[in-house]
């Protein structure tokens, strides 16, 4: 009786032209959810990699299109075509980025898959848990996990909304980066590129230990210089949502250069600097893979006055320009560099949204063109080294020539206990004010440094800084850094022919000093070269046509720096002490790159060898 039933209406569909229905008996379609190599998944964590299958409980007479849709997602996820003759399809894969936030921010730890079949809502349906993706975070230079201890934790942000959080270096998975430490500080760092394949480790240890297949980078200052190495070199899979940046300067910070000019946390202390940033890593290192950049930078210091050895608007040690240095939107926020990843506003109001990134709204930028917006001409005297044991004083004679409108000085203190006194160009000793002066202590190393003040409209003269040790001092002294930055007066121009040159290539460097536009002949001139093993050697530049010259042969691959330091006498008498800091980065010959090669073609030959002479003489053995 059902099946003249069936025929029947078959026959009326047929006269009166109706199209049959494309999917069978009502509540019978079925839905699955598959993960990435085709297993049938209940749940999945945000972010992994799905497919979508949809199965008819009859095959149709025409191709017939499903969308899939999930319970607030406006518009479909995913569709398939149902081939004429079949009742099955599956949709290509693609990302479940953000099905665990609903359109109000709040969570959604069950969506309801359903499906249009052309046009028709079928009744077939199937929900599925959601799980948050773990977000991971990164510290920056001179820094671990503690970084983030604000974050992790029962009592962390992110605990709050039942995030997953895992730090560099926490102990929850394997991966621990060296970006240096004042516990040890001529002990060499890692370079950008080794701790970005510790990243990648401690990425896929997440994974593994969550199931995810794509998690949240959280990153501080030169962690977002180590992600981006990462994402372009490293990244295979879609193993990264998206990259939240705090305070990274993106076209290096120039108060790295104080540590560095004592021979501390190198190469780390190098790679920080401007030349490095935009004269070699951002010439490099662009691709992004689809994964969209956000950052914040901080805006506490406006006054020049304030900022001991960046520019302003800045955080103390990274300016906004260096921020905004590669194209991706940034906001600002007026805090120091050292409250950016503690801030409750920076979570609230910065990073907690775009945790919160709903699907659809995640964009997949193209990568944009090599190299990055320099930053602004920053003029330094030379930096000042050297050792104090506890109860002795050092002082140091600094010239500021004419027209200079502000002079700021920053200090390098290893052991972070050291006093100063100044004494202007008039004899008289100066008492420095918070607000006059700009004065501030950090006693975050990651700073790059201990003790900061400045002057607006100095007196031309010979200025002296004195150190004092202090009783909280250690036993063994303490190293120091000391320069001054200089707004106004005389610029010293400094250039290189090339920034990433072969073993053996000469580099040529050219540096010139002016005063209001007209050429300034200079007394003397040299240039302090830094090693890649750390070792540095001090050159005589030859003074030629108002120009100070030097060609550089390296005889050793990886990252040099360079000081130059010039000294001249102004029309009127004063003396001009300035500095420039640049750096290249040599790369292997051709040769040693082949001879590279070649031995490790010849170390595989060799264990496959060794393996089969082992294997026959087992067998010998056992026969």
């Amino acid at each position: 009786m059902k099946k003249r039933t069936w025929v029947l209406l078959l026959l009326i569909f047929l006269a009166l032209g109706l199209p049959f229905p494309a999917y069978g008996q009502a509540g019978s379609t079925q839905i699955s959810l598959l993960g990435r190599e085709g297993q049938p998944l209940s749940g999945l964590v945000d972010g992994n990699t799905v497919r979508l299958r949809i199965e008819l409980p009859s095959p149709v007479n025409a191709e017939t299109q499903a969308d899939f849709l999930v319970s607030g997602i406006a518009l479909p996820v995913a569709g398939c075509a149902i081939k004429s003759g079949q009742s099955t399809c599956e949709s290509e894969p693609f990302a479940s980025l953000g099905w665990y936030w609903g359109a109000d921010g709040g969570a959604q730890p069950q969506r309801l898959i359903s499906a249009l079949v052309n046009g028709t809502q079928a009744e077939g349906s199937l929900t599925v848990n959601v799980i948050p993706r773990p977000v991971v975070m990164v510290h920056g230079f001179n820094a671990d996990f503690h970084t983030w201890d604000s974050y992790l934790g029962p009592q962390g942000y992110l605990a709050e909304l039942g995030l997953r959080g895992f730090a560099v270096g926490d102990g929850q998975v394997g991966g621990v980066m060296k970006t240096g430490s004042l516990s040890d500080p001529f002990t060499r760092t890692n370079s950008i590129a080794q701790n970005s394949g510790i990243l990648s480790e401690y990425i896929n240890n997440v994974q593994e230990a969550t199931g995810a297949e794509q998690v949240d980078l959280l990153v501080h200052s030169m962690g977002g210089m180590i992600s981006r190495f990462y994402l372009d070199r490293i990244m295979r899979e879609d193993d990264v949502a998206q990259l939240i940046i705090l305070g990274t300067p993106m076209a290096g910070s120039s108060c790295a250069a104080l540590p560095a000019a004592l021979g501390m946390m190198l190469p780390a202390t190098l790679e920080i600097q401007p030349g490095y940033m935009v004269g070699v890593f951002n010439q490099q290192i662009v691709r992004r893979q689809g994964v969209p950049f956000h950052a914040l930078a901080g805006t506490k210091l406006l006054d020049a006055v304030q900022s001991p050895c960046t520019p302003v608007p800045s955080d103390v040690v990274v300016t906004v320009d260096s921020v905004k240095a590669i194209p991706m939107p940034v906001e600002e926020i007026a805090l120091l560099h050292t409250e950016l990843n503690t801030s409750r506003d920076v979570f609230d109001k910065f990073v907690l949204p775009l945790l919160k990134t709903q699907a659809g709204a995640f964009d997949a930028p193209a990568d944009p063109p090599a190299g990055s917006n320099a930053p602004a001409s920053t003029q330094f005297s030379r930096v000042f080294t050297g050792h104090i044991d506890p109860g002795q004083t050092r002082d140091l004679v600094i010239p500021i020539d004419a027209n200079v409108t502000v002079a700021n000085f920053a200090l390098f203190d290893s052991s972070r206990s050291m006093e100063i006194a100044v004494t202007g160009a008039s004899g008289n000793q100066i008492a420095l004010d918070p607000v006059a002066n700009g004065l501030v202590r950090v006693d975050d190393p990651s700073t790059m440094i201990y003790l900061g003040y400045g002057f607006n409209q100095p007196n031309p003269g010979q200025w002296i800084v004195t150190l004092r040790t202090t009783a909280s001092t250690p036993p063994e002294g303490a190293d120091f850094a000391l320069a001054a930055q200089f707004n106004g007066g005389a610029q010293l121009q400094a250039s290189q022919d090339k920034t990433i040159p072969r073993l053996g290539e000469v580099v040529n460097i050219r540096a010139a000093l002016s005063a209001a536009g007209v050429s300034v002949p200079l007394e003397t001139a040299r240039a302090i070269l830094r090693h890649p093993d750390g070792s540095a050697e001090t050159l005589e530049m030859k003074i030629e046509g108002g120009e100070a010259l030097l060609a550089v042969r390296p005889f050793l691959s990886g990252i040099y720096g360079l000081e130059i330091e010039v000294t001249a006498q102004s029309a009127d008498g004063f003396v001009i002490d300035r500095a420039a800091f640049l750096s290249f980065e040599v790369q292997p010959s051709v040769l040693q790159t082949r001879l590279v090669q070649l031995l490790v073609i010849c170390g595989l030959a060799l264990i496959v060898i060794f393996s089969i002479f082992l294997v026959v003489l087992f067998r010998r053995r056992k026969a």
